[in-house]
């Protein structure tokens, strides 16, 4: 609902009535808000706001244990849908028929305001939200937004850590602007498939029993079959550091306010990704672009080690960024059961989101957080 609008108005019994999955409200005061999209996003699982749904969440948002940052209250605006009408007197009948006369006016001014906001190919991609007033947004999202952000100099990296819930346009040119998008599933379609061959050709290269490695001009020692599975988690390890440093260091350098071309460059790498982080065909490597990163993974290894020795350690940090990149997916879009492994790390990930943007790097592990001290603290009341 756009803030210009007139507010719906609801009784407490049609709030009620919405408790189920395919259709969630809660209440912050006399707010009204349509949580039903956010329902899988939301990092305490689904069932933690179903059991809140038609009731006023105000103390759950304050804590504990959980006080809510001001991301996530600027979040909730979006699905704001009206006022809570607590007027049950002999006027009711009255106040419902001028509740009802509201909603065919804000439908009728959503409407031309969706009209209006059509691009040049007439579609209207992007959904009203409250808490992006597109007129006085720093940036046009009527437009495609890759050519914008550099011009929002000091300004740029606080806009890129307000999140929204809307999709973004990078290019206006359509083939770009594909490129730049990803469905989950190509990731194991395009890579499992090499990491299963080269897996099956390291093990039976070494299953041959002609591999050794010299350890001086006169001594070697053989490298036996059995030893494949340590090597491949061993380059697992090194993925599992490789995707810490990539995500703290390249992912989130901090560009100078005065260089357009690197905001936009951080912008493109991971800056759309932090603004809009729930744009599921922007949450996984583009093949092309992991390509990149595999190959200089495959280069660095065959220059260090012997060449099958470099290319057992290469699969597993082959098959480790595939688990990367379905985590993360996961931990944006997934409903872990409470007190597992991957519950905690959605908890953890969106703490980087939306609060600790400068902390918590790691994604399939918090490992690494711990002996370079950018691990998010828990929370104290």
């Amino acid at each position: 609902m756009s803030p210009s609008t007139s507010p719906r108005f609801f009784t407490e019994r049609e709030v009620a009535r919405h408790c189920t999955e395919d259709s969630c409200w809660v209440l912050m005061g006399s707010r009204v808000y349509d949580v039903t999209a956010f329902l899988r996003m939301h990092p305490g699982g689904e069932a933690l706001i179903r059991s809140r749904s038609g009731k006023d969440v105000s103390q759950a948002i304050e804590g504990p244990p959980h006080r809510h940052s001001e991301n996530a209250r600027r979040w909730l605006e979006q699905y704001y849908i009206g006022e809570l009408d607590r007027d049950n007197g002999t006027d009711e009948a009255q106040t419902l028929r001028e509740r009802n006369k509201a909603r065919e006016q804000t439908e009728g001014e959503e409407a031309k305001k969706t009209t209006a906001l059509k691009d040049e190919d007439g579609h209207a991609p992007y959904n009203l939200c409250s808490s992006v007033d597109l007129d006085k947004d720093l940036v046009d999202w009527r437009k495609p937004l890759a050519w914008q952000v550099g011009h929002l100099r000091e300004k740029y990296d606080e806009w890129v850590h307000q999140p929204v819930d809307r999709p973004i346009r990078l290019f206006g040119n359509p083939l770009m602007e594909a490129i730049t998008k990803t469905s989950w599933y190509w990731v194991p379609i395009v890579w499992l498939p090499i990491v299963f061959y080269l897996s099956w050709h390291c093990y039976t290269t070494l299953a041959q029993g002609t591999i050794r490695v010299a350890l001086t001009s006169d001594f070697s020692i053989p490298i036996h079959k059995y030893l494949f599975p340590v090597l491949f988690l061993i380059g697992w390890f090194l993925w599992s550091f490789m995707e810490y440093c990539i995500h703290r260091f390249v992912f989130h350098m901090n560009p100078p306010a005065h260089n357009y071309y690197l905001i936009t460059l951080h912008f493109l790498l991971h800056g759309q990704h932090h603004k809009s982080p729930f744009d599921g065909s922007r949450l996984v490597f583009p093949p092309g672009l992991a390509s990149l990163v595999v190959g200089v993974f495959y280069v660095t290894l065959s220059s260090v080690l012997p060449d099958i020795l470099g290319l057992c350690v290469f699969v597993g940090g082959l098959g480790g960024y595939v688990v990367y990149d379905m985590i993360h997916y996961y931990l944006h879009y997934g409903s872990p059961k409470k007190g597992s492994y991957l519950y905690s790390l959605k908890a953890y990930h969106v703490k980087h989101h939306f609060e600790h943007q400068k902390l918590g790097f790691g994604i399939t592990t918090k490992f690494w957080d711990h002996p370079f001290n950018t691990a998010i603290p828990d929370e104290k009341f």
